[in-house]
């Protein structure tokens, strides 16, 4: 039975939703701190010493790119442990408390390269467990008699999020120059604290709803059903996800013998990536073939939800080249950065506040802020009058075609300085909006879409596969850059013309381009859900 007009106008905000957007902004507010000062850390600190100065630059970016792989793999675990056994509220409570030590090691081990790294892994652990399933734990505090309010609060959640990431983003690097890495990391590990303090007192105002019991039409079951092939036996589904299981032991095998026919640059974190790519792809492909073998074993719904699910996953792993320009701002663009220009002699720079290529980040989560609102109460109303449908799908395929644009300008820059004129950091200005506007369709709009498309026992893992798209984001980063190193690359690059900065550059700008058209075309033939629970 549909919601009046009566009882939309008559719905009220959860009252502990404040608790959660208060534990966001903070934890928000610790996680992009560290996050935006650690190349920049790393590219100065002992920890990298032991490479020549050349080569710290490429290393730092790798252990960045490599933490953020691991921040959005763990959601895979937090998903997991939420789903099937402790809930949404116990596993953040408990995972957050890891994700404090975690900063304190960066603290206490600034010039200790395993104690830091230790931290890394438990930040990584902590944010990334906890990522899926607090914005899960948002959708579970409404139903069907609010669910009109629940876009209003996902659009509130990421402008938290981004006014944590915006005075991070600011102070951080004035931290890290001014008083040290132990300051510039600690008071992150403050704010984390806080953050699991704010979301504790909320307790016994949340909706809580319990782990998922052992489901025989769970969607692990229902594929493996589908997969053995039911009552006909193997079938060419079975040997395709087979084929996708031998892929990975291949690759992982690959690594550990390493040799010549292994590449030098392909370390663990990116090939065990591939190998879990490769499960994931064939796996899919091999279940979609011969799922219908299912039916008779599970109920028709259990069937049909896993095809709605497989659909889904397929527009998460469209989305993940954004992701590879995006998380790239906080690594090649702070780089790019650090050889251009800050025009302190011009009137209207900020010269009191703004001393760092670094703090040009902060530009993303104010636009953002600025963004949102514009876009919900001038540009969408404003399309609408024309005619022009503002789905989530719609506005997620334009999200990618501007990030290409972005990188487009970040590309000409790059050109100018290789040239060697003198660039101001202001132009970076531009390359950040149209990022920026890019990242408000495609995140701000996925946050609801992957929640709104998955039945209510898997909401956790399937928030855990958006987030996992990031992770594929940024193994696409490390690959490329471990790609062109090798002769072949390095031949094509130099008969270019242009700088292998550039080049790159230009690269995700077309990648982000092919993946826009792509998503287009599946996009119009999606069928959209509607999983909010009745009440």
């Amino acid at each position: 039975m549909g919601v009046t007009a009566a009882e939309n106008n008559g719905a009220r905000l959860p009252r502990q939703i404040p608790y959660i957007i208060g534990n966001e902004a903070c934890e928000r507010f610790s996680f992009y701190g560290m996050r935006n000062i650690l190349v920049s850390f790393l590219t100065g600190s002992v920890l990298l010493a032991y490479l020549p100065l050349a080569e710290r630059e490429g290393m730092a970016k790798e252990v960045f790119h490599s933490f953020v792989i691991g921040v959005y793999f763990f959601p895979l675990l937090g998903g997991w442990l939420s789903d099937r056994f402790f809930g949404k509220y116990n596993t953040i409570f408990w995972l957050s408390l890891l994700y404090c030590a975690g900063h304190a090691c960066l603290a206490i081990f600034e010039h200790h390269r395993a104690g830091f790294y230790t931290g890394l892994l438990l930040i990584a652990l902590g944010s990334g467990g906890i990522k899926p399933l607090v914005s899960a734990f948002v959708g579970d505090q409404f139903t069907q008699a609010n669910k009109h309010l629940a876009k209003v609060v996902y659009d509130a959640f990421y402008w938290t999020i981004n006014f944590g990431s915006f005075f991070a983003s600011l102070l951080m690097p004035l931290l890290l120059n001014g008083f040290g890495p132990a300051v510039a990391f600690g008071v992150p590990g403050v704010l984390m604290f806080i953050a699991t303090i704010i979301f504790r007192l909320g307790r016994d105002k949340y909706v809580n709803l319990p782990p998922s019991p052992a489901d025989p039409d769970g969607f692990t079951n229902v594929v493996r059903t589908a997969l053995r092939g039911g009552a006909q036996g193997s079938g060419p589904g079975t040997y395709v996800a087979m084929a996708g299981v031998a892929l990975a032991t291949s690759l992982l095998a690959g690594w550990a013998l390493g040799g010549e026919a292994w590449p030098e640059k392909l370390g663990f974190v990116p090939t065990f990536c591939l190998a879990l790519g490769a499960v994931l792809a064939l796996g899919g492909i091999g279940t979609a073939l011969q799922l219908e073998r299912a039916r008779g074993f599970h109920s028709d719904a259990a069937v049909d939800g896993v095809r709605a699910l497989l659909r889904v996953l397929i527009v998460f792993a469209i989305v993940s080249p954004f992701w590879s320009l995006f998380d790239q701002k906080a690594s090649t663009w702070v780089l790019q950065g650090k050889a251009m220009q800050i025009p302190h002699a011009s009137w209207w720079w900020p010269s009191w506040l703004v001393k760092d290529a670094g703090q040009m980040q902060a530009l993303n989560p104010l636009l953002v802020m600025l963004l949102i609102p514009f876009n919900n109460l001038v540009l969408y109303p404003a399309l609408a009058k024309l005619g022009f449908k503002v789905t989530a799908l719609r506005r997620m395929g334009f999200g990618i075609a501007f990030s290409g644009l972005a990188w487009v300008f970040a590309g000409v820059l790059q050109l100018s300085i290789d040239g060697g004129d003198p660039v101001s950091l202001a132009w970076q200005i531009a390359p950040y909006a149209l990022l920026t506007f890019g990242e408000v369709l495609v995140s701000a709009t996925g946050l609801e879409f992957a929640y709104s498309q998955s039945p209510s026992n898997m909401k956790g893992v399937i928030m855990s596969f958006w987030m996992l798209s990031v992770t594929f984001g940024n193994v696409w980063v490390l690959l490329t850059n471990a790609g062109v190193k090798s002769a072949g690359m390095q031949a094509m690059v130099a008969s270019s013309g242009v700088s292998e900065t550039a080049f790159l550059m230009f690269f995700f700008a077309g990648f982000a381009f092919v993946a826009a058209l792509l998503f287009a075309l599946y996009a119009r033939r999606y069928p959209m859900q509607d999983h909010y629970r009745a009440g």
